[in-house]
């Protein structure tokens, strides 16, 4: 058995492809001529051609003066925006629900006799009453008060509703009204303030119930006679004359039987319910909603006023069209309930003014529903009338005058507000906050809130000058971090966008006098994430953000997620353009990476939690770079290992640095040699503390060809033996192996044996000693399979081939020893010969083992060609050749090309009569 000679040089001319010098680029020929490719564009100055995707975004003022005139009614609407206003409806209820969740007791008055009857309503013992006068002294002041536990009367208005739907459908519709006038009657109690919103989500379910079967029962009197025969099919937009008489005396019969009631309260919630039934009889049935709202100013509880109010917002939707004036009057009437809620001082309908602030609360959703009903479908031209008539102006042209305004209703009002207005009027409605200095609302919140709409479409420029400069005399009265930020927030994107360097500035020095005076709550650090994410996200440098006054005192002072978000977002930045190389960023994005570092959990934290900021953090590192100072870098690479040990990407990034940084240094030959030593030896004892043993397996593989660069062979034949004994550990440490990790450790092991052609052999342990240890490995361990094995067993034949060369095809390129020198040795060459013999013998048994035919046919030619390419065809090697092209023809296709290919390749190294052999 004998190695086929190679001269790798003659090869590597053979195989490249023809060459010959042009004058001109391949390309050019097959253009036009050059003076065909010049294109004369000419800027006609009446032909300007506009792109509206690239066009600049218009900052059209719309002015309340001129456009008041016109309607004052909505159009129709349709059926799908009467479905979207249903399900919006659905959403708000769901909201009251939330906001405001059930009590857990609750006081039955004498009105929720409807309750009392049925439920399990009791008297307090003195005990149960003294632990409760304890919670709330004055709300159970009163002696033999019953109560009730919240779910309990919750369960007990859903029988109601099943008991009227019940006697609905037996035809007892007297009982269904009355049951229905006593559900009504539960909204005059509002004694539990906090179980109002409950009451009111659930009775209007059981008005809206009653409402649609009164509905259909006079439609289908309208539509069929008493014995069945339909008489018309009505249309939605019917009118009141195509109603027959009969279906409109039910009509009136109902709405006589309703108004019939006696408390006002119910009267008004059961009309409202079957208010379109309104269209049977007449054809503008929303002309008594006027009516309905003067009623309501006849009910003395401002939170049950409210309610009905907002019902009546909720039922006027049902309509074909109706006007926003009996919305426009509710809000005005609200307007002065608070305002009388808010100026008394006295003890009013039996409740402290402790609790004015909780009445508050609890009418503000009425008021934000309604603005909603108010500017959901008004036309531009109706939005002035709309501000005159809330009386924000003494006429169309003059509005927002210093008329103070409730500051919960202005916040929704701005919230409404088409963007149009806002941006256009900023400088009066910044004037009207100002004006109302109510505590029925945070003012705090009504600035932020003029920000962000203000943020929606930009101002002119003068109306931004106004509005921040005003901005800035408001926010520094506040001494508080809280009210401080919750106005500033959103004017930072506006002194941004304008380049407003100066109040920038004031911000930020405002924001550090507070913040770092004391301890933060985490309310405050959510609205600082806020802010310097817009810092981050306006300017591109990273060092011009760190300049920034007070940016970094504010970043201390943060903590928690938000502080994390922040951390990456900087990093994030910082590694996106390229190499870091100022000395002073890099040790402030150190401390970024410090701070992120130190908010993982490792002990509880999930994979998607851990991957990014880990991954961020080693991209930093992998960015860093010191130029020429490269004992700084490697200091730097030390301490990050001792600062974020706990992160295994990190330690693989800080191998590669440091393999990095000591090729850097031998670019300048051997006289960094002791610092090539000092990267070498971070590598060694950095690469065992990485859990993945394949990991560590490429790392030291890296290592070695580093350290063989340097001509440092000790250090290389250590990385080396490092390298075999984690392959030999790897089942021991991670037990069975994935498919990927089987094929990335037979890439390694592959690697290795390129790297052994550079690597002198060990004169005391033999040259094949690593060759030797990769064999020890491959028949200690189960889990390498044949396919495996044949991959292995080729590439320590190629590789002894190799080694037995005159002129091995590449080397470390340094004067050090090589194996070149072993050339003519003949036990060296005979040692290899014997090796290589051991394992082709292996590698046929493996083949012939094989017992899948396909998988079989393509191991022997893969052998084959190994087989060929290493040594010469002589009578020891023709049959083995032989017998794995016989093979690889009872395994495979005739036509197979990786067949056909392989015995071409065969024919070119063999004698005539061999040839004639394959091809029979």
């Amino acid at each position: 058995m004998e190695f086929r000679p190679r001269n790798y040089i003659a090869e590597e001319e053979s195989h490249a492809l023809p060459r010959s010098r042009v004058h001109d680029h391949p390309l050019f020929t097959s253009c036009p001529p050059a003076n065909h490719l010049q294109v004369d564009f000419v800027d006609h100055e009446n032909h300007d051609f506009i792109d509206p995707l690239r066009a600049p975004a218009t900052n059209e003022v719309v002015s309340i003066e001129g456009v008041q005139d016109g309607e004052s009614s909505f159009t129709v609407p349709s059926k799908a925006a009467t479905e979207a206003f249903v399900k919006e409806w659905t959403s708000f209820k769901r909201f009251l629900m939330q906001k405001f969740p059930v009590s857990k007791m609750v006081s039955i008055s004498s009105m929720s006799d409807v309750i009392i009857k049925t439920s399990n309503a009791n008297l307090k013992s003195s005990t149960s009453k003294h632990l409760e006068e304890l919670d709330d002294p004055e709300k159970f002041a009163e002696e033999d008060v019953k109560v009730i536990t919240g779910q309990e009367y919750v369960s007990r208005l859903h029988e109601l509703k099943d008991e009227i739907k019940h006697a609905w459908s037996a035809g007892d519709r007297v009982t269904s009204l009355k049951l229905s006038i006593k559900v009504a009657r539960l909204l005059m109690d509002t004694s539990v303030l906090q179980f109002y919103p409950t009451l009111f989500v659930l009775a209007t379910e059981v008005m809206d119930m009653l409402g649609d079967m009164v509905w259909e029962r006079i439609k289908k009197k309208a539509e069929f006679a008493e014995d069945g025969t339909r008489l018309c099919s009505l249309s939605e937009n019917f009118k009141a004359h195509n109603i027959c008489f009969d279906a409109k005396e039910t009509c009136y019969n109902w709405f006589c039987k309703v108004g019939s009631t006696r408390e006002l309260l119910p009267r008004i919630y059961l009309e409202l319910a079957i208010l379109p039934c309104w269209r049977f009889l007449v054809d503008r049935p929303e002309e008594s909603l006027q009516r309905l709202v003067l009623m309501s100013r006849g009910l003395a509880d401002p939170l049950a006023s409210s309610f009905c109010r907002l019902y009546m917002a909720h039922c006027a939707q049902k309509l074909p069209s109706c006007d926003i004036g009996h919305l426009i009057t509710s809000v005005n009437d609200v307007k002065i309930l608070l305002m009388r809620i808010l100026s008394t001082k006295e003890i009013t309908h039996g409740k402290s003014m402790n609790n004015r602030g909780l009445l508050v609360s609890l009418m503000e959703p009425t008021i934000e529903y309604t603005m909603k009903c108010i500017f959901k479908d008004a036309s531009q031209r109706q939005v002035g009338s709309v501000l005159v008539e809330l009386g924000l102006g003494r006429n169309q042209v003059e509005l927002f005058a210093d008329n103070p305004c409730v500051s919960v209703v202005l916040h929704h009002l701005l919230k409404e507000l088409p963007s149009e207005v806002v941006s256009s009027n900023a400088v009066e409605l910044l004037r009207l906050i100002e004006c109302s200095s109510d505590k029925s609302y945070d003012q705090c919140l009504n600035y932020r809130l003029l920000g962000f709409r203000l943020c929606e479409r930009r101002p002119k420029l003068d109306i931004v000058n106004t509005v921040a400069d005003r901005i800035i005399q408001v926010v520094t009265l506040h001494d508080k971090l809280g009210d401080f930020l919750k106005i500033v927030d959103p004017y930072v994107d506006i002194f941004l966008q304008n380049q407003m360097d100066n109040h920038l500035n004031t911000i930020l020095e405002g924001v550090s006098e507070r913040a770092c005076s004391k301890e933060i709550v985490e309310d405050d650090v959510v609205v600082l994430h806020s802010i310097l994410k817009k810092l981050l996200s306006h300017f591109k440098d990273l060092e011009y953000v760190f300049a920034l006054n007070h940016f970094l005192e504010i970043l201390d002072v943060m903590y928690g997620s938000s502080r994390s978000i922040i951390d990456m977002q900087i990093l994030n930045m910082a590694t996106r353009n390229g190499h870091i190389n100022n000395p002073t960023t890099i040790e402030l994005l150190f401390e970024v990476c410090h701070s992120l570092h130190d908010g993982i959990d490792f002990a509880n934290v999930k994979d998607d939690d851990y991957q990014q900021p880990a991954r961020l953090i080693s991209h930093f590192v992998l960015m860093v770079d010191y130029g020429a100072e490269i004992e700084q870098h490697l200091t730097f690479l030390v301490e990050c290992r001792g600062a974020f040990g706990s992160i295994n990407e990190l330690k693989e990034t800080l191998v590669h640095s440091s393999n990095r940084l000591a090729t850097k240094a031998l670019k300048d030959g051997r006289k960094h040699l002791s610092f090539v030593k000092s990267c070498i030896a971070f590598s060694e004892v950095t690469i065992p503390s990485i859990s993945a043993q394949i990991r560590q397996l490429n790392l030291y593989l890296e290592s070695a060809e580093v350290a063989l660069l340097a001509g440092l062979i000790s250090h290389s034949d250590g990385l080396v033996d490092s390298a075999i004994s984690c392959m030999q550990s790897v089942d021991l440490i991670n037990g069975p192996l994935a498919q990927v990790d089987v094929d990335a450790l037979v890439t390694s092991i592959q690697k290795l044996c390129s790297l052994l052609v550079m690597v002198p052999g060990n004169p005391e342990l033999g040259v094949t000693y690593a060759l030797k240890s990769i064999l020890s490995l491959i028949n200690s361990q189960s889990w390498i399979t044949s396919r495996m094995k044949i991959k292995i067993f080729c590439a320590i034949i190629s590789l002894s081939a190799t080694l037995s060369q005159n002129k091995l095809p590449y080397n470390a390129d340094l004067e050090i020893l090589s194996n070149d020198l072993f050339y003519g040795d003949s036990s060296y060459v005979q040692e290899l010969v014997s090796l290589s013999e051991h394992v082709l013998w292996n590698l046929v048994e493996v083949i012939e083992q094989e017992p899948s035919r396909a998988a079989r046919g393509g191991m022997a030619l893969e052998a084959c060609n190994c087989i060929a390419s290493s040594f010469k065809i002589n009578n020891d090697i023709q049959p083995v050749c032989s017998k794995l092209i016989e093979t690889a023809k009872s395994s495979l296709s005739p036509n197979d090309k990786y067949l056909q290919s392989t015995i071409k390749f065969l024919e070119l190294q063999q004698p005539f009569d061999f040839t004639n052999q394959l091809r029979s």
